[in-house]
């Protein structure tokens, strides 16, 4: 039987606010001894552990998971818990617990619930390294620890998130209506930039073809369609309350260079130029005037 040497360690977060909305209270490391347990008890804060070697049991109120390295378990508050090491590969892990009154949504958004308390990550996890950053963050015993650690936390519940909720989803209907939600958000997001479909389809990481059909599908519009009728719609949001805007400095705040592109697609929209359009709906007052001369 291989030899085990017990290490433990923990560093708490040096800044502590009674009434922060989120919180990281502290986070540590142990390599175990051959069966180490703690509980059957319960917590008041939410505590993540990340297994990096060796292998044990977690017991949840509902039932119990045989874990190994790369595998996480959350343990949620007032749950009556415990957790024990194999008995010949104890298991090395990394932990952190958090509190705070945006703590309860921001698990059940990363996917966690106390029926699904486990998570199994790949090689490639950041999450050892966040956990491992934040105790680093604790140990410089500097203010700014605490907004390192919602850093690290952030990162921990988005990558939860990305594989929790991804095999929730309950078919391909689901899945395209996602992805049609991910190229509105990124339309939204980007309408300022001269950026192209293309682009937008390399971010996502599927072909134009595929992402084109399934837009129009859910939308009525085509990507390029709809894109295009998001830049006019918010140039003539600019055109109404900024009065001091030239039509260019419109058109290249809503990503579009070209201005005299800009003003042909604007009156294939609203039937009427920029100008046009800024005259009738821009009050006189509104309208720049000349400031008067300075008089010597």
């Amino acid at each position: 039987m291989m030899e085990h040497t017990y290490t433990y360690s923990v560093a708490s977060n040096p800044v502590y606010y009674e009434t922060q909305s989120l919180h990281v209270l502290f986070s540590g490391e142990s390599q175990t001894l051959p069966l180490h347990q703690a509980g059957p008890k319960i917590y008041d804060y939410y505590l993540l552990h990340y297994i990096e070697s060796g292998s044990g049991v977690f017991r949840s109120e509902n039932r119990a998971y045989e874990l190994g390295a790369g595998d996480c378990f959350l343990i949620h508050p007032d749950q009556l818990v415990s957790y024990i090491s194999g008995p010949e590969q104890p298991w090395r892990y990394r932990w952190a617990a958090f509190t705070g009154s945006e703590s309860d949504d921001l698990v059940l958004k990363a996917g966690f619930t106390p029926q699904r308390p486990v998570l199994s990550t790949g090689e490639e996890s950041a999450i050892p390294g966040a956990l491992a950053g934040m105790m680093q963050a604790f140990y410089a015993n500097q203010e700014s620890a605490h907004l390192t650690s919602l850093g690290y936390l952030y990162l921990i519940v988005g990558e939860a998130a990305g594989l929790l909720t991804a095999t929730r989803l309950p078919g391909a209907e689901s899945q395209v209506k996602r992805t049609v939600k991910q190229m509105i958000h990124y339309m939204a997001a980007q309408y300022a930039h001269p950026v192209s479909i293309e682009q937008m389809c390399g971010s996502l990481g599927y072909n134009r073809a595929y992402l084109s059909r399934i837009f129009k599908q859910e939308t009525g519009l085509s990507p390029v369609t709809y894109l295009l009728k998001l830049r006019i719609e918010k140039s003539r949001q600019l055109l109404r309350e900024r009065p001091e805007l030239s039509v260019e400095q419109v058109a290249a705040s809503v990503g579009l260079t070209d201005a005299l592109y800009f003003s042909r697609q604007f009156k294939r929209f609203c039937g009427q130029s920029p100008t046009a359009y800024r005259s009738v709906t821009v009050r006189p007052a509104e309208k720049p005037t000349e400031k008067p001369a300075l008089r010597d």
